[in-house]
């Protein structure tokens, strides 16, 4: 294994990391940096990668091309052949299912990982019970683990995790296992113990909501690609792609094309935004349920159908179709329940509206609309 001295405060790089089954790309080229004390989560739906891409840094994986470095020491190297196993990488990883034996107590579960390092039985009850009294169970190492609740259960695989003081600690969708109500109040347990014991962390995951809370910094993969990686403020406010845009639900996708200094819905006559510039453009756009407010059609409104609506915490979610363009589908976020078919008027605020790509909207005129 090649060492090199460590860049500034660098946890864990890859260097153009790819993985090929046979021919079948899986990876395509995966640059990504992690600093010490920050969190990246990988999310993306499944098949994308990403829980491959933990594998390759635990080294459950090797790489068909490129370099995978930990705290400054290169763990793996397709050029050079060079490889560390997952035991000589000072890691640890909580697993999908927490992946304890129901056989050992609490503790047994937390001091496996030094009873397999050979650290001594006084050494290890020692370490045990400070890893325990860290996620705030030392009361519970005579327990089984049948005998905790869901959350309990992850902690626990927690403290294991951390019992031999890793450098790096990988997470693979711990939360999927829980039902909803617990998953959503685990997310930001998890979150204030991961800031709490100044962890390292990778965690991988395909509910955008998880990755947003946890996170400092977020990968968007898709079909083996990172297709943003920026912290979760830069992803909501500036989404690289439509992709991104879409997999975060932050509103709906549409083209408008310029004409006669206007910005219309393409194909239509319903316009949006005034533009003094070229005629002819053709730009995709991303208008956030954050920009439109629903209300009675009157003029100076866009019209829109409702296609259907759910229920959320803050409101009624609504997906509705606006008259005239073809196949523009749009949130708006509702206080009242908004019904499948019945007719709205949409206002948007201009100001939010985000271009993809390097044109610039101009904001003369809120919205026009035209018969």
């Amino acid at each position: 294994m090649t060492a090199f001295r460590p860049v500034n405060d660098v946890a864990v790089s890859t260097a153009g990391v790819e993985l090929h089954y046979g021919e079948t790309p899986v990876l395509k080229g995966i640059d990504v940096s992690l600093s010490k004390g920050k969190t990246l989560a990988l999310l993306g739906p499944s098949g994308c990668g990403k829980t491959t891409l933990l594998r390759l840094v635990a080294g459950l994986l090797a790489p068909t091309k490129g370099s995978i470095s930990i705290a400054g020491q290169v763990v793996a190297d397709a050029a050079s052949g060079a490889f560390a196993p997952p035991e000589k990488r000072n890691l640890g990883m909580v697993f999908q299912d927490y992946a304890l034996w129901p056989h050992l107590t609490v503790g047994g579960n937390v001091s496996f990982p030094l009873e397999m390092r050979g650290i001594g039985r006084a050494d290890r009850k020692a370490r045990t019970m400070r890893a325990l009294e860290r996620v705030g169970l030392q009361a519970y190492a005579d327990r089984r683990p049948s005998d905790l609740s869901g959350g309990q259960q992850q902690r626990v695989a927690i403290a294991r995790a951390i019992v031999a003081e890793p450098q790096l600690i990988l997470f693979d969708e711990p939360l999927s296992n829980l039902d909803r109500e617990l998953r959503e109040n685990m997310v930001g347990e998890l979150a204030e113990l991961i800031t709490s014991l100044g962890l390292t962390a990778i965690y991988v995951t395909h509910d955008h909501s998880e990755a947003l809370t946890l996170a400092d910094d977020v990968a968007v993969m898709r079909g083996g690609l990172i297709e943003q990686l920026a912290s979760p403020d830069k992803l909501i406010a500036s989404p690289a792609t439509p992709e991104v845009a879409d997999f975060l639900r932050l509103g709906g996708i549409a083209d408008l094309e310029c004409r006669d200094d206007l910005w219309f819905f393409k194909g239509s006559d319903v316009a949006l935004l005034r533009h003094e510039g070229r005629t002819g453009n053709v730009v995709r756009v991303l208008i956030p349920t954050s920009a439109i407010s629903a209300g009675e059609i009157a003029p100076g409104r866009l019209a829109a159908t409702v296609l259907r609506s759910q229920f959320r915490g803050d409101g009624h979610l609504a997906t509705v179709a606006l008259v005239g363009p073809s196949n523009v589908e749009l949130q708006v976020l509702s206080r009242a329940k908004l019904r499948a078919g019945e007719g709205v008027g949409l206002s948007i605020d201009p100001t939010q509206v985000h271009c993809f790509g390097n044109t610039v909207l101009s904001f003369n005129q809120e919205i026009s609309q035209h018969a």
